[in-house]
């Protein structure tokens, strides 16, 4: 088939990548002409594991090609994807800017019949909206539809859940647009769950709203461990085992973070509130994780005294290991804290250095993990990259002037990091 794919973030880039390896010839627009320059080199402007290697191999067979022009994209295909950004606003609502203008776009260049799928998280209703904008622009001159296609990838392993999907959610409105997505996903193996537009908007909102009440349940419960002696770590496997539960998600830190999970429980706790209903669920779910960094804070000034004048090791910047995306990470905003309350901060993260130096360009940032450590008076691990997992803690013990080690993702042995002489801290342990 011939496919669209407007926006190329680490949603739409690995959409376009994984259908043009699937044989589609598919079309990445992007209205930043650097970004459009740098894949057309076969390079991706985002770092994921196996994304370079397929869109090299996407371009180099011709079935992948790009855009800075968004009539240019919707011309040459069947399915319009719209996966551009849905940012938070001040008040937690997502800004459907991008949706909208996009839409716009879409509309002054259909030449015909095109199937227009929102793919970009978005509130319920969203879907209704660009139909209508289309319908005003267009004066029915032009057939389309519109459905709602979200995706359920994890940044990290994104190719992987995008082939090997749990489920296929396809919200539509009439047998036309069902019949186009069916045929574009009959290779994959796995439930198709047919709705209408606003359920599948819901859908999306709903999983990653509980996914992340799962993760603020469970530091919770960490807060508890720590007052009465008792070891989180052990408590989720017991939890866990109960297929009713399930173990993902149930690991205690410093909370989640990252392009989806904050935005997105901010926009549906503000879609129940317009819809009447008051949220408070969510709303504690999202305040026990802000909590989360305020937690390891008081760790840190619990063992350090006072922090300001103390130099701290920050391993991990991105908000979670096999990505550079620094988006509401939680190392950026403990660091933000740290350096407020005078201490002078060194960072080490395999690959999101240079994101990180964009929000944070006062930071010391080090390649290497040991010479980050030399000096300092504690190491605080935030992102449990492999490679901080095995790092030889007797070597960094001997280079720091103290031996503090708070664990923010629970990732190192606990009788390990003691053996080795430090003063450790984890959560809930």
């Amino acid at each position: 088939m011939r496919l669209s794919v407007i926006g190329t973030g680490y949603v739409g880039l690995v959409t376009a990548a994984c259908f043009a390896d699937m044989g589609h010839e598919v079309v990445g627009a992007d209205r930043d002409a650097e970004r459009i320059r740098l894949l057309e080199a076969g390079r991706s402007p985002i770092y994921e594991p196996g994304l370079d290697d397929l869109i090299a191999r996407g371009t180099r067979a011709g079935r992948l090609r790009f855009a800075t022009e968004t009539a240019d994209a919707v011309r040459d295909s069947d399915i319009v994807f719209i996966t551009v950004g849905t940012p938070s606003r001040a008040a937690g609502d997502a800004d459907v800017t991008d949706v909208a203008t996009v839409a716009d776009a879409i509309a002054s260049a259909l030449p015909d019949y095109r199937l227009i799928v929102e793919k970009s998280t978005v509130p319920v209703r969203t879907g209704e909206r660009i139909r209508e904008q289309i319908q005003l622009l267009t004066q029915g001159a032009v057939p389309f539809d519109v459905a709602c296609n979200p995706e359920f990838t994890r940044e990290g392993s994104a190719i992987h859940d995008f082939m090997h999907p749990d489920r296929i959610v396809l919200g539509v409105s009439n047998e036309r647009s069902e019949r186009l997505l069916r045929e574009l996903y009959a290779p994959f193996d796995c439930p198709v769950l047919v709705t209408d537009l606003a359920t599948a908007e819901l859908i999306k909102h709903a999983s990653n709203a509980f996914l992340a009440t799962k993760i603020s349940f469970i530091n919770a419960v960490a807060a508890i461990c720590e007052r009465v002696g008792a070891d989180v770590r052990q408590v989720a496997d017991g939890m866990g085992y109960d297929r009713r539960i399930g173990r993902a998600f149930l690991d205690a830190g410093v909370g989640y973070g990252g392009s989806c999970f904050p935005k997105d429980v901010a926009a549906f706790i503000q879609i129940a509130r317009e819809a009447g209903y008051e949220f408070r669920l969510l709303e504690e779910v999202a305040r026990v994780n802000e909590g989360q960094r305020e937690a390891l804070i008081r760790q840190l000034r619990e063992a350090l005294w006072v922090l300001g004048g103390r130099t701290i090791t920050v391993l991990g910047l991105s908000f979670k290991p096999n990505t550079d995306d620094v988006r509401e990470s939680p190392a950026i905003t403990i660091i933000e804290r740290l350096r407020r309350e005078g201490a002078v901060v060194r960072a080490c993260d395999p690959v999101a250095e240079a994101n990180a130096r964009r929000v944070l360009p006062d930071v010391a940032y080090c390649p290497d993990p040991y010479e980050a450590a030399r000096g300092s008076d504690a190491l605080v691990l935030l992102t449990e990259w492999e490679e901080f997992r095995a790092l030889d803690l007797a070597r960094l013990r001997g280079l720091m002037r103290r031996p503090v080690l708070v664990d923010g993702r629970n990732a190192l042995d606990p009788r390990a990091a003691r053996a080795a002489g430090f003063r450790y801290a984890g959560v809930g342990r």
